[in-house]
């Protein structure tokens, strides 16, 4: 009777020593909706041309398993800009485009209709809220040297 107690002891010892040493899933295992990247000084002289405009954009990417709703969603700057996201769903594994110019909108491209430039050349914070005002994600750049920054 000893002997069999200590063998599911030892049994049971073992058991949970196995369990301890699996590796804990990643934290962002189950991915998300994010920032991915700025493209804040369109090529050229900033003369407010809609090409121009299209040409600064920000990039937003779903790395989640399902396709989440942006409805309501809002993208700001610093100079609180914003953007609110109407009827577009972005699907699991996808990116968006927000294109600071006016244009028709696709799965890929969204636009803001704005006539005049967004992201400052030199420093601004991009931040993404839920349609209840929950931030979601911020990306800062401080930088003239180059026109873009990944998130």
């Amino acid at each position: 009777m000893l002997r069999t107690r200590s063998v599911a002891i030892a049994t049971a010892v073992a058991a949970a020593a196995g369990f301890a040493l699996l590796p804990a899933a990643p934290a962002q295992a189950a991915g998300s909706v994010h920032l991915y990247k700025i493209y804040y000084d369109s090529p050229g002289t900033d003369r407010g041309a809609n090409s121009s405009l299209n040409a600064e954009y920000v990039v937003v990417r779903n790395t989640t398993g399902a396709a989440v709703s942006l409805r309501g969603w809002t993208l700001t700057d610093a100079s609180h800009h914003t953007y609110v996201f109407g009827a577009f769903t972005l699907g699991k594994g996808k990116t968006v485009t927000i294109r600071t110019g006016k244009g028709t909108n696709t799965a890929g491209y969204l636009h803001q209709g704005r006539s005049w430039y967004v992201w400052n050349n030199d420093k601004d914070t991009a931040t993404l809220k839920r349609a209840n005002g929950t931030r979601v994600d911020t990306c800062s750049y401080n930088s003239t040297r180059v026109d873009y920054t990944m998130c």
